[in-house]
């Protein structure tokens, strides 16, 4: 390399970001060293400070590096750090960082709480930032991070709020929808959840609204306390394990309004149909239920050969007014067809039905035959029934 211009060294080495490289780059020549200022990103792995044995903190070491450079743009450090170092660093190089992605560590609730939530507030002085990734979060009270203008990415991964004034939460977890989520919040009336796996809300007596999704991963753990308040439910995702599903709905007995997306069951990767549920046992378990979205898995789990055996002539469905049902398939179109009189037919205050046909495979040969049926119920009971 002592051939090369000092643009091209410096270009190459710019592209150098591990913190003991970098270290390491500084000790082979004067020419390297001068290079070294000019590098983009930082990044300190775990176990950076494991085996460190020299008089300067670890603060101080990561500090000293981010001072030496003259326009940090990414900053990743999963080496466990303090809020006063973490304070000292985004004074030198907050202006210039568009990236900062920072392993908090925090969820040990015997730490000093205080000292933590300092630690997120001042990530407010990088106030340029565009993306921000954060590990292992403790949230006792809100950050301070109104001052983020130009932010477009935001990670939390593996988040614990506990906040006794939290009344509405709404939570996105981007990434293989594995995240575990844990909150405690004794007000809580809104909580919307994307892309969590484990989900853990145990004071939930003022708990109104609730939605949980995770359209990359699978549902598999599901742990509330009772939903005695609750009046909207929304379930959606590509696979719930069935015993999340049914723990969900039978803490949700006094629902209102019951939206159900879940394509697949099944407790491991292979992706399984749901089984069979009983019609009568089901509205009986839900007698305040006034909407129900009912799409694919779900409306052929209730239009099972069996799921019509116990109705008697006592059974009503109380107070549902609005069912919306997609059809995907034309499978079991008798079962199906069966169960959309039934809910007509129980369903003394039911005032509208929605059929809506999604992604219906014409080339089955039952298919035409199917949607003449359903286009035939609904010129029947055109007064309620209608398709979209």
């Amino acid at each position: 390399m002592e051939s090369l211009p000092e643009a091209v060294v410096q270009y190459i080495l710019s592209h150098i970001n591990n913190a003991r490289d970098v270290a390491i780059c500084n000790c082979v020549s004067k020419r390297w060293k001068d290079s070294m200022p000019y590098i983009r990103s930082l990044y300190f792995p775990r176990h950076s400070f494991d085996n460190h044995s020299g008089c300067d903190n670890p603060d101080n070491i990561v500090r000293k590096m981010v001072s030496s450079i003259v326009q940090l743009e990414e900053l990743v450090v999963y080496s466990p750090f303090s809020s006063g170092g973490l304070a000292s660093w985004l004074s030198l190089v907050g202006l210039s960082l568009r990236k900062l992605d920072l392993r908090i560590d925090n969820l040990a609730d015997s730490q000093a709480l205080n000292g933590y939530a300092s630690k997120l507030d001042c990530i407010s002085a990088a106030k340029n930032l565009e993306s921000l990734k954060l590990w292992g979060v403790l949230m006792v009270d809100s950050p301070k991070w109104d001052v983020f203008q130009k932010l477009l990415s935001l990670e939390i991964v593996g988040a614990k709020l506990e906040d006794p004034a939290l009344s509405v939460c709404k939570l996105d977890f981007y990434g293989l929808g594995n995240c575990s989520l844990s909150l405690t919040s004794p007000k809580i009336e809104s909580l919307e959840v994307q892309g969590c796996s484990w989900i853990a809300v145990r004071e939930t007596q003022h708990l109104r609204n609730l939605s949980i999704a995770n359209s990359a991963g699978r549902v598999y753990m599901v742990d509330f306390g009772k939903l005695a308040a609750l009046e909207f439910l929304s379930m959606r995702g590509v696979q719930w394990c069935w015993d999340a599903i049914c723990k969900m709905l039978k803490l949700a007995s006094e629902v209102r309004h019951l939206y159900m997306k879940v394509e697949f069951t099944g407790d491991f990767d292979t992706l399984q149909p749901f089984p069979e549920i009983d019609f009568v046992d089901f509205f009986n378990n839900h007698p305040k239920l006034q909407k129900f979205d009912i799409h694919g898995a779900m409306f052929a789990a209730l239009c099972q050969k069996n799921s019509l055996k116990h109705v008697d002539s006592g059974f009503v469905i109380p107070c549902l007014e609005e069912v919306v049902i997609t059809v995907r398939s034309p499978l079991n179109a008798e079962q199906k067809m069966s169960t959309l009189e039934s809910l007509l037919n129980y369903g003394k205050n039911l005032n509208a039905m929605v059929i809506k046909i999604l992604q219906m495979k014409s080339s089955h040969s039952s298919t035409d035959d199917f949607f003449d049926e359903i286009c035939r119920f609904r010129f029947m009971n055109r007064k309620i029934v209608r398709i979209e």
